[in-house]
């Protein structure tokens, strides 16, 4: 739930499609098979998210492409992409603290994540859930 907050915020101060940031959050690490190492997950995620839509959720197509991009890639440290892509990528990437590491200035995506209040703000979640 740290990366569906961490989504919900950035997706109203970047102006992103809050429903497909949504999605993002609850679908992004549904298909790991490890915590560690799952190079693959986010292609399974990505298939899944394909799999439900029309059953568990309804997207027009430009709204699934973008689904489908965040969560194909949202392990391969990419930056550039939509603002909806960007977003949902930064909502992951600050709640690195589940694992110990700080979130960096360089590898996120949005003017607000990487401002360094909304990184430590998120850094603070995410470790007070361990």
């Amino acid at each position: 739930m740290r990366v569906l907050h961490n989504g919900r915020l950035l997706a109203e101060t970047e102006n992103a499609n809050l429903k497909v940031v949504e999605l993002f959050c609850l679908l992004h690490d549904t298909q790991r098979r490890n915590e560690d190492r799952d190079p693959e997950h986010g292609s399974r995620a990505a298939d899944y998210a394909q799999a439900i839509r029309g059953t568990l959720f309804e997207l027009n197509e430009e709204e699934m492409e973008l689904l489908d991009e965040a969560l194909r890639y949202h392990s391969d440290g990419y930056v550039d992409a939509d603002i909806t892509v960007q977003v949902c990528w930064d909502a992951d990437r600050l709640d690195l603290g589940r694992v110990g590491i700080r979130p960096s200035y360089h590898k996120l995506c949005t003017a607000s994540a990487k401002s360094e209040r909304f990184i430590e703000a998120a850094y603070r979640r995410s470790r007070s859930f361990i």
